[in-house]
């Protein structure tokens, strides 16, 4: 069931084509399903794309470049965190030199978090749905 804007979808379908060599090779040991987790490349998350994820951990992995470290990157990169991690993910940032450089470390790290964690979305928690201004915990 499709559950994502289809431009989103489309993009994120693109985008699993033009997939930097950091990437491929990040998705080519994710896909060997370590610590027996499933991951998806290019997952769509209105307004988001995500590098990759694990659904089930809600866990977002994002391997990024040296751009990511310039102009105003790393403010639209916090903003991001904050708007996935409002949707129940953790995200989980890999610089692209460390990927190439220490593959097994990366997994590692990523086995690690999906392990963790973390609270369900707030439409997967049992019970009533929350009122305007009620807290979601």
């Amino acid at each position: 069931m499709l559950t994502q804007p289809i431009k989103q979808v489309k993009r994120a379908r693109k985008l699993r084509k033009e997939m930097s060599l950091p990437a491929v090779l990040l998705w080519i040991e994710l896909q060997k399903r370590p610590g027996g987790h499933k991951f998806r490349k290019e997952v769509p998350q209105h307004p988001y794309t995500l590098d990759f994820g694990c659904l089930k951990a809600r866990l977002a992995i994002e391997v990024d470049g040296e751009a990511h470290n310039r102009g105003d990157r790393p403010q639209k990169d916090e903003e991001r965190d904050r708007v996935m991690a409002a949707r129940g993910f953790r995200t989980i940032r890999l610089p692209a030199y460390e990927v190439l450089n220490n593959m097994e470390g990366c997994i590692t790290a990523i086995v690690a978090a999906c392990g963790e964690g973390g609270p369900p979305p707030p439409r997967l928690r049992r019970g009533p749905p929350p009122r305007a201004g009620e807290d979601l915990r």
